[in-house]
Order: structure tokens, then C-alpha cells, then sequence
């Protein structure tokens, strides 16, 4: 799907978020209370991202998840904004997700803070 597809299917917000690496409102996303078992999916391409049961509040306002599965994300040094952060993208269509942070309370000490505009739940 090329850009201009993607500017019809995706509301102006998910665009700007997904797109042109935006960030929603912290507390105001879809996903950031969601308790239902299953996967979360990239909005774009359908892409499996992250299990339900890696999922965390953070109390950050964005929905948390301590790992992505294997292969669904890549990982991109950023230093827009005046900061030095890492951005977490889907592997398949290079879609911006949200951050990872190393600041996470499991075992794996990671806190990927996704956007939920971002994601879809398999269920939905």
C-alpha cells in the first residue's frame, strides 16, 4: 500500500501518528486499559506485535508491554525532540509505534510504550 492508499484508510490522527511518527494523548487511547487475551496487531498491516500477557500498566497513559514477539519490531536510535530515545517500528511495514524504554518493572526490564491508535486486538 503506498502513501497516498494509506492517507484514505487511516483517520488524519493515525496517520499523523503512524506515518509521521506522532504521539496520541497519553490516557485517552483504545488499548490503554484493555484486558482481553490474545495478540496485539499492527493498524496498517495486520502484523502480530505483542501478546496480551506481556502487556503492563506502566501508569504512563500508553498501553505497556515488557516484550514485542519475535521478529514483529525493529528498534531505531531517535534524538527528535531534544532526547535520546529508542523507536520501536513495525519490522513489516516500518509503521511508527511508539518507544522503548529501559525503565520496566519485569525480568526483562523493558517497557515498550506503544501508541494504542497504532494497534488493533485480534478480537476486535
Amino acid at each position: 500500500m503506498n502513501e497516498e492508499e494509506l492517507k484514505n484508510k487511516l483517520s488524519k490522527e493515525e496517520y499523523h501518528v503512524l506515518r509521521e511518527r506522532g504521539t496520541e494523548t497519553p490516557f485517552t487511547g483504545k488499548y490503554l486499559n484493555e484486558k482481553r487475551e490474545g495478540k496485539f496487531l499492527c493498524k496498517v498491516c495486520g502484523n502480530p506485535l505483542f501478546s496480551s500477557d506481556t502487556k503492563f500498566d506502566s501508569g504512563t497513559g500508553w498501553p505497556s508491554f515488557d516484550k514485542a514477539l519475535p521478529g514483529a519490531v525493529e528498534l531505531i536510535d531517535d534524538s527528535s525532540h531534544g532526547m535520546r530515545r529508542t523507536e520501536v517500528v513495525c519490522s513489516k511495514c516500518k509503521s511508527h509505534l511508539g518507544h522503548i524504554f529501559s525503565d520496566g518493572p519485569t525480568e526483562t526490564g523493558k517497557r515498550y510504550c506503544m501508541n494504542s491508535i497504532c494497534l488493533l486486538h485480534e478480537k476486535d
